[in-house]
């Protein structure tokens, strides 16, 4: 079963390109604003679109995230099958890889299976689950795979000594996280990535891009130059914050800055 994952890492690559990956918090400012901003992203730059499905207690999240899935949760009533249908509406306008990134207690009240069952039938290609170790994959990993739906794996600084064991078993790309901590734009980063990444380089034979912290066009040349592609969220996400029903064209500003930025790594 082919993935649109592989074949858009597959495609870049031909095309000697890095991926830009974007996340938007579902449902922050209403579903049609989140599609609105999706389908604007794919037309200006995005190659792969995370959906963060917003939930109570997002531990991995900084506080542009947060206040992002709190909005969302409170204001708009967002739940899983309003994302899942705003998905499905999204799918009929676009053949662009989607993942959703959730917490692993929304997988287990829908069901495992259920959920990975729907993600399939609705075009879903992957689910990232921050608070999921890599030492409990096996929770989901049979259903995601009966489904075709890539468990994406994450590696951080202080996965040192497991990024082996993490990078064999990844599917889709691996997802390398820059700084030990919580999302968020950051000024300076204290990891030292020749290191981090010679470790990645050497233990997997997918994709690798990074992602926590990169905000503009000069970060995203930065850590660009070390991997296959970059993961902007909370730089969006802030977007939505700050412009509200106004956002999208804010969204598609950053996003030609990060791709330009991106085609200079």
């Amino acid at each position: 079963m082919s993935n649109r994952i592989d074949e858009k890492f597959a495609q870049l690559k031909a095309e000697n390109k890095k991926a830009l990956i974007t996340y938007i918090a579902a449902g922050d400012g209403g579903y049609d604003l989140t599609e609105k901003a999706v389908l604007a992203m794919e037309k200006n730059g995005a190659d792969l679109i995370e959906i963060g499905v917003p939930f109570s207690d997002p531990i991995a999240e900084g506080p542009v995230i947060q206040a992002a899935s709190l909005r969302s949760l409170r204001d708009y009533h967002t739940t899983l099958k309003g994302v899942f249908e705003m998905v499905k509406r999204i799918r009929e306008k676009t053949d662009m890889p989607l993942l959703l990134m959730l917490y692993a207690n929304t997988i287990f009240r829908s069901g495992t299976d259920a959920f990975f069952a729907k993600c399939a039938e609705i075009g879903i290609d992957g689910v990232i689950v921050p608070d999921l170790p890599f030492e409990e994959h096996d929770e989901f990993q049979e259903a995601s795979e009966k489904n075709g739906v890539y468990n994406i794996s994450l590696v951080t600084p202080a996965s040192t000594g497991r990024i082996a064991k993490i990078a064999a078993q990844a599917q889709g790309f691996l997802y390398c996280v820059s700084s030990v901590g919580v999302t968020g734009m950051r000024d300076h980063f204290d990891t030292d990535f020749n290191a981090f990444f010679d470790e990645i380089k050497k233990s997997t034979k997918i994709p690798y891009c990074v992602g926590f912290g990169i905000r503009n066009g000069e970060t995203a040349k930065k850590m660009g130059s070390y991997c296959d592609g970059v993961i902007v969220g909370s730089a969006i996400v802030n977007k939505v914050g700050e412009f509200g029903q106004e956002a999208v064209p804010e969204i598609v500003n950053l996003c030609h800055e990060l791709k330009n930025g991106l085609n200079q790594a």
